[in-house]
């Protein structure tokens, strides 16, 4: 049965590994699984006069990939090396997925994001933000369709809006700092929060 709870860990991190097989002579086993050798990726320990960094086994004496930053140039030329991929269960930047919440016709991109992303608190933070606030403006837009002009308004309101929030759920992913509108930010801080 599947369990659809928000931040649960994937079975691999929580499965127990059996221990890596001793470099004496090998005994040959009946069971081809037992044959093939496993290494959990320990670090080795190594004195500090030897390396200035410990090298990982596992990785052929690289750093592990999950925690290698992107190193996209974020606005005025500087990386942006603490926005991690993995920390997002869609395998996409952390930044670029909250965008995603603003970007994807909202309020529906707000609520797909709240169904696929389980890792994040920064993504679903804007994610509810997006479909708490965007959900309020398309009963705004129901209650005004008589009018045009004002619907031509309120449409350029939106895009000014998308871009405004999309812009800080770019620049904030850096410090992890929540841009909240009025009501609707508090509203959604405090589902998150519940969650």
């Amino acid at each position: 049965m599947t369990n659809f709870a928000p931040y649960q860990d994937i079975p691999e991190s929580t499965r127990a590994l059996s221990p890596p097989a001793i470099s004496s002579p090998r005994v040959a086993s009946p069971r081809t699984s037992l044959d093939r050798t496993r290494n959990i990726g320990t670090t080795a320990v190594t004195s500090p006069s030897n390396q200035s960094t410990p090298r990982n086994d596992y990785f052929g004496g690289q750093q592990e990939p999950e925690r290698v930053a992107w190193n996209a140039v974020a606005g005025l030329g500087r990386p942006r090396e603490d926005v991690d991929m993995f920390e997002t269960r869609l395998g996409l930047r952390m930044d670029y997925e909250a965008c995603l919440a603003y970007l994807l016709l909202p309020p529906a991109g707000g609520v797909l994001l709240l169904m696929l992303e389980h890792r994040s608190d920064y993504v679903r933070f804007h994610a509810w933000q997006s479909s708490l606030l965007f959900a309020f403006v398309f009963v705004i837009h129901i209650i005004f369709s008589w009018s045009s002009i004002i619907s031509w308004f309120l449409f350029i309101l939106d895009l000014c809006l998308i871009g405004f929030l999309t812009m800080h759920a770019y620049k904030d992913a850096e410090t992890l700092d929540r841009y909240e509108v009025p009501f609707f930010g508090g509203l959604a801080s405090s589902i998150l929060d519940d969650e």
